[in-house]
């Protein structure tokens, strides 16, 4: 037993009393008062407004401030102040917290503080500046949350001292509750609300408005789901549908992420959104804790790029040989970039906390703005009789204005005034306290009129808000119009994604790559690609795509290196790895590079350098095949340095460069130099004697006065083969070609190394030179600068004739049967 003493201090005159009470009782009576005071006035919203008691304190003390949208910021201390000293006799800190969630971006739908200062930081790793230094004002959000708070729309009861009035609900003019979520842990209970898309929580408040009976299924077709502040992917469409249902249920939020290119060598993994409450500290701890565990393989480096302008970055750099693809598989799984969110909907309807599913929740809401509508009107009606009531007394009196002044002149005092015009005219008390205050100024002719108007435009309004009031129908079309009108001003598009299912983001794979055979693409705009793993094969056929005149290709492996002979003569060496994929279908249909990448991203390019063909650096095979500008022929012996990532395949004289390049397969081809003054020279590759990378190469060419190549390749004498040519003016550029022309290669003899060659095109007037020239295998592919498939001209068989007029300039001729 316990007992409890109801003695005062002790006074000479007082008998001391002892009650004896049950410790059960007292105890189970004192929990039932704690449990209560936490359910009912801290950590439960309510329904209608989706407010706790702070926040709608907060708010209610921040309008009666005068902190509006469109004046200053103030101390967020002054709020706090005011708050606790009239409203909400508990912590500062309690208060502060609270204003500070309202005016997070990243925790409000639509936040209802607008905070000038540090607010904090996204997860909470940056907290928010104390109270002394941020400031704040409303949201234009939050004014229409208490706007019409002053016209009876709601109810006012004593605050803590019975000193000041506080709102019960406010009127909130939008769902807040669904919009915005909520997060509360009482005694025995707890509450977890997601938040929505404005504007399609009120369409389907709307839609609630205009078919009652609609079902669950019908709501959800404006409301699929939640819509994070954070956006971010949403996986667990039945845990959606359970919650709306039956106002609990479990989905699971993934973090927004892509692969790219984080380097020139390296792609990595770009984090651009989180899960609702999760911050960059929180995954970028975690993924170094896996990583130094062993338990994460495949991350070389992480990165938070994120700032004020460009928003949330994390990147994450993937190491050489893993797949991109199962490592972000990893991350999911195992850091929080992707978390689980349990809805749990419990709210205070008429001072109960129920679980409510999504037509529960609409439906309290709208219950609760059709009364403040419905009180609203009843107040302006009110207002405007009243008014009506004082506009006609006052026009009664201006019929006779001069018997009111005489009546008042003769009159002892006002309240003898008074009482006459009451008798003379009829009027109430009212109307004659509003005649006698009235100044004589605003009895003319003037106000007369004006007075006439407003009596038309009051009776017009009331008849108005009274047929609100007297047809259910009409009153819901007010509702169900403002809801619009908000949605209009405040609705933005939807963040978050809503995934089907719950599958991975990615098909199962192995976490590292196998070293599988590949190509390796170049294109002749210059995009550099790969072939997925085991494609051996380059198809020819079908549709001709943007980007696919291919003008190399060698044979490699995943983990394997190329090489790219430039202009200015040089060999690079690069990872095949670190290239793009190029999508399977564009193997296997008809080539494509529409997927790949600049070269200038994979190796070091100097000012007007080109990479011109890709060699396989394999030791065995027949080595490059070189020719200059200036005429110079060289066949590279394929034993290149090991040591070095970059060499000279060839010593060029000054002011030479390579026209052409080639990697030999079977070292019986032809090489074939064409020059701008239409010499066509070939022969076989076998008169070229190998030399070292070092050397200098030897004539391959004699060239005519002013003469340069324009064209050098090589060409398999055993298939059919194309000679291409266009002429132009002396500018030596393609878009100044006026004739084209195509050949069949047979029809040129073969000489021998070092002499002129035989004319390949007869110019026309005003054509001086060849502006492009090549020499293909059959079939022959051509585009235009921009990579986009161009049809060659009629094969013309007289070898020096003259050409064709040009329709589309020709920039690049490929053969892709003689590269694949």
């Amino acid at each position: 037993m316990a007992r409890r003493s109801t003695t005062p201090e002790p006074d000479e005159d007082f008998e001391e009393r002892i009650i004896d009470v049950d410790v059960a009782d007292e105890l189970s009576d004192s929990y039932r008062e704690y449990a209560y005071s936490v359910i009912y006035s801290r950590a439960l919203p309510d329904a209608r407004d989706g407010l706790k008691p702070v926040h709608r304190r907060i708010l209610f003390q921040m309008n009666e401030m005068g902190l509006r949208p469109d004046r200053g910021f103030v101390k967020s201390a002054r709020v706090v102040g005011d708050v606790m000293g009239k409203l909400h006799p508990h912590s500062d800190t309690a208060i502060y917290d609270s204003l500070v969630r309202m005016a997070q971006s990243w925790a409000m739908r639509i936040p209802l503080v607008d905070g000038h200062g540090n607010f904090g930081s996204l997860g909470g790793d940056d907290p928010p500046a104390a109270m002394r230094y941020t400031e704040a004002r409303l949201s234009p959000a939050a004014m229409i949350m208490t706007d019409s708070i002053d016209e009876d729309t709601v109810e006012f009861g004593p605050n803590y001292d019975g000193q000041e009035q506080e709102p019960t609900v406010l009127p909130s003019a939008f769902p807040n509750l669904l919009v915005n979520g909520a997060a509360g842990i009482a005694v025995g209970m707890a509450t977890n609300m997601a938040p929505h898309n404005l504007g399609e929580v009120v369409a389907a408040a709307r839609h609630l408005i205009k078919h009652p009976n609609a079902t669950l299924d019908d709501l959800m077709r404006f409301v699929p789901g939640p819509d994070l502040p954070t956006g971010g992917q949403i996986i667990g469409e039945q845990g959606i549908r359970d919650a709306y249902e039956t106002g609990r249920g479990v989905f699971k939020m993934r973090a927004t992420a892509r692969i790219e290119k984080v380097t020139a060598r390296r792609e990595g993994i770009v984090v651009t959104e989180l899960p609702f409450n999760t911050g960059p500290e929180k995954v970028i701890s975690k993924v170094k804790e896996l990583v130094q565990s062993k338990k994460l393989q495949g991350v070389t480096d992480l990165k938070d790029l994120s700032d004020r302008f460009n928003g949330l970055k994390l990147v994450i750099e993937v190491k050489a040989g893993f797949n991109p693809e199962a490592v972000l598989e990893q991350l999911y799984k195992l850091t929080p970039l992707e978390e689980s969110f349990g809805i749990n909907n419990v709210a205070l309807v008429d001072g109960q906390p129920l679980t409510l599913g999504l037509k529960e929740l609409l439906e309290v809401y709208l219950d609760h703005r059709f009364e403040v509508v419905r009180r609203r009107t009843e107040f302006r009606r009110t207002k405007r009789r009243d008014r009506l009531h004082l506009v006609e007394g006052l026009l009664i009196a201006l019929v006779d204005i001069d018997r009111v002044i005489r009546i008042i002149r003769e009159s002892d005092d006002a309240a003898a005034a008074k009482e006459n015009l009451i008798a003379a005219f009829a009027l109430s008390d009212k109307q004659a306290t509003y005649i006698l205050d009235t100044p004589l100024r605003r009895l003319t002719r003037f106000d007369s009129m004006e007075l006439e108007a407003e009596r038309d435009k009051l009776t017009g309004e009331i008849k108005d808000l009274t047929a609100i009031l007297e047809s259910d129908a009409l009153l819901r079309k007010v509702v169900s119009d403002e809801l619009n009108a908000v949605s209009k001003q405040f609705a933005t598009p939807r963040r978050s994604v809503l995934v089907e299912g719950a599958m991975p983001v990615f098909e199962a794979q192995p976490l590292e790559i196998s070293d599988d055979p590949v190509r390796v693409l170049l294109s002749a705009t210059g995009l550099l690609a790969r072939t997925g793993s085991g494609v051996t094969g380059l198809g020819t056929g079908g549709e001709r795509s943007k980007n696919d005149a291919i003008a190399s290709v060698v044979t490699s492996t995943i983990r394997g290196e190329v090489g790219a002979v430039t202009t200015s003569g040089r060999l690079i060496r690069f990872p095949v790895i670190d290239l793009p994929v190029l999508p399977a279908s564009a193997s296997k249909a008809a080539p494509s590079l529409a997927g790949g990448a600049p070269a200038s991203e994979f190796v070091r390019l100097e000012e007007d350098e080109r990479v011109l063909c890709l060699c396989s650096l394999n030791p065995e095979s027949p080595g490059l095949a070189l020719g200059t500008v200036q005429g110079v022929v060289k066949r590279v012996v394929p034993d290149y340095p090991r040591n070095r990532d970059t060499f000279e395949v060839i010593t060029l004289k000054d002011g030479d460069s390579l026209a052409g390049a080639v990697e030999l397969r079977t070292g019986e081809e032809e090489l074939v130099f064409i020059t701008d003054d239409a010499q066509v020279l070939k022969y076989s590759a076998g008169l070229v004697r190998p030399q070292g990378c070092p050397a200098g190469g030897m004539a391959g060419i004699s060239l005519g006065e002013d003469a340069s190549v324009i064209f050098f390749g090589a060409v398999d004498p055993n298939r059919d083969g194309l000679v291409i040519s266009m002429a132009g003016s002396d500018d030596a550029l393609v878009d100044t070609a006026t004739t084209m022309k195509a050949t069949p290669y047979a029809l040129y003899p073969t000489k021998g190394r070092a002499t002129g060659g035989v004319r390949c095109q007869r110019f026309l007037k005003g054509e001086h030179r060849l502006v492009a020239a090549w020499a293909v295998n059959a079939p022959a592919y051509a585009s235009s600068e921009n990579g986009s498939p161009l049809a060659l001209p009629p094969v013309d068989q007289r070898r020096d004739g003259s050409g064709t007029p040009v329709e589309a300039p020709i920039a690049f001729v490929t053969s892709p049967a003689e590269t694949g």
